[in-house]
């Protein structure tokens, strides 16, 4: 038995569901809206890309598993064209409005989602002045009653612009031009950066720019880049934070001291990540002290993270989806990079992951453990 039938053998027992689909293009894009509803686009170079708004299967929206289902497929519910490279993809919480950031940088593009059609459509742009073409600005929306969209390429860089007005209602006013990884809106006053040097800040957007920081932070060794994720905790102690590296490297952070990390461990990863772009290292809503990596190769990793303590340990996976890998119809050699993954807002342990194959899975995995 080849390592694809082990695997199909195994995954009888590995995932309480699963399903794999075929998009069009590949996507770095998976956005929420509601639980039933998803976003995709495409981001390939010098062609028009589709972002479509696609509804879960009936089976996947369910509660519990009812047996069979007519439609066993995403159905597409709103579709438009980009001219950009779409790279990242936000929706504006209670709008119809989306938010997307790509190559080229030199704009964000508001979309609207129609309420009477199945349609797209494009409404405006947010002018970015970059002078360096090839990047392109990290995009996060801030909720506050009047609803604005943070975006930056550098820390320079940093603007939040009212949505309907268009007016500049922050700006960092600082000359430090360290590149951007992600940013996150903590509140309606706060925000958290990443910069690819592992740089973390958080910022109270009602004073002056002087940001809380990781100033002792670890120096980029070997040309590391890092991406982080705030996790929301309610009233769970301890870190919340999770900033992972190119070289697998995984450190936990607590936002109260951000100077020194709670723990610092490496993942097993084959290789350093192809392309540090596609990092995403995620916490599950539902799950207490859970969180997902991907970006190494064509797997999604699961960790809990409660018993991690120390500098320098070495971790296993709770779970590790390889259904990307072991799925793939291509005849190369070369197995499907994942792209991006998400966990489910409500279903405490089904994530989506997309791949640079165009495949789309949705998986619910066993904790073969009494409980995460």
């Amino acid at each position: 038995m080849d390592p694809a039938e082990d695997w199909l053998v195994e995954s009888l027992r590995l995932y309480q569901d699963f399903h794999a689909f075929d998009l069009s293009g590949a996507t770095r894009v998976l956005e929420w809206i509601g639980n039933k509803g998803v976003f995709v686009a495409g981001y390939e170079n010098l062609k028009k890309n589709e972002i479509l708004h696609l509804i879960l299967p009936l089976r996947l929206s369910v509660k519990e598993n009812q047996g069979l289902f007519p439609e066993r497929d995403f159905k597409v519910h709103h579709g438009g064209f980009s001219d950009q490279s779409v790279f990242d993809l936000k929706h504006v919480p209670d709008t119809r409005l989306l938010v997307t950031s790509g190559l080229p940088g030199c704009y964000l593009q508001v979309w609207q989602v129609a309420e009477d059609s199945d349609v797209i459509k494009a409404v405006s742009t947010i002018a970015v002045h970059e002078k360096d073409g090839s990047l392109w600005p990290r995009v996060a929306i801030s909720s506050s009653m009047a609803p604005g969209v943070l975006h930056g390429v550098r820390l320079s860089s940093l603007k939040i612009v009212d949505l309907e007005s268009q007016k500049t209602t922050y700006t960092s006013d600082i000359s430090d031009s360290e590149e951007l990884s992600s940013l996150q809106v903590l509140d309606a006053d706060t925000f958290a950066f990443c910069c690819t040097s592992g740089r973390l800040g958080l910022v109270d957007i009602r004073q002056k720019w002087a940001p809380s920081e990781n100033l002792s932070r670890s120096p980029a060794s070997g040309g590391e880049r890092w991406y982080a994720e705030i996790g929301v905790r309610g009233q769970s102690p301890g870190p919340n934070i999770a900033c992972l590296g190119s070289g697998g490297q995984l450190r936990l952070l607590d936002s109260r001291n951000l100077c020194h990390p709670v723990s610092s461990v490496q993942c097993p990863v084959s290789t350093p990540s192809p392309d540090p772009e596609l990092l995403r290292v995620t916490w599950a809503p539902g799950l207490d002290n859970c969180l997902a990596i991907s970006g190494f190769d064509g797997t999604v990793q699961v960790y809990d993270v409660t018993s991690w303590d120390g500098i320098g340990s070495q971790v296993e996976p709770l779970f590790t989806h390889r259904g990307h890998i072991f799925l793939d119809g291509n005849e190369t050699d070369t197995s499907p990079l994942v792209t991006t993954h998400t966990w489910h807002p409500s279903k405490p342990r089904t994530l989506l992951s997309a791949a640079s194959d165009a495949s789309l899975h949705v998986w619910d995995w066993v904790d073969l453990r009494v409980s995460c």
